[in-house]
């Protein structure tokens, strides 16, 4: 599956909706949806990640990107993250930086 990142916007939340595999080839899709959220003024930002199949640590880079990206006080949930993907997170010590939900 192709790598995509959309994003949505309103009442004050940007969502970036990723499918596919978040990896080195796909990092800068993400960075790039990720500038796109931060401009837009959002006070949460979520990662809906329930269609991501597999992250990589150039995709955990690319959450630490987007930690700060945006300013303290903006809360950023990831959603529907996959067991897998959650693994991945909670091994390189990200979980404790984000709202993390289950799908």
């Amino acid at each position: 599956m192709a790598f995509i990142a959309t994003l949505s916007t309103g009442s004050g939340t940007a969502t970036i909706h990723l499918a596919g595999e978040l990896d080195a080839s796909t990092a800068a899709d993400f960075h790039d949806a990720i500038d796109d959220a931060v401009a837009t003024g959002a006070s949460r930002l979520v990662i809906d990640a329930a269609k991501l199949t597999y992250i990589a640590s150039a995709g955990l880079r690319a959450l630490v990107f987007a930690r700060q990206k945006v300013t303290e006080d903006v809360v950023i949930a990831i959603t529907g993250v996959t067991e897998p993907v959650l693994k991945v997170i909670r091994m390189a010590g990200l979980d404790h930086g984000f709202d993390i939900t289950t799908s």
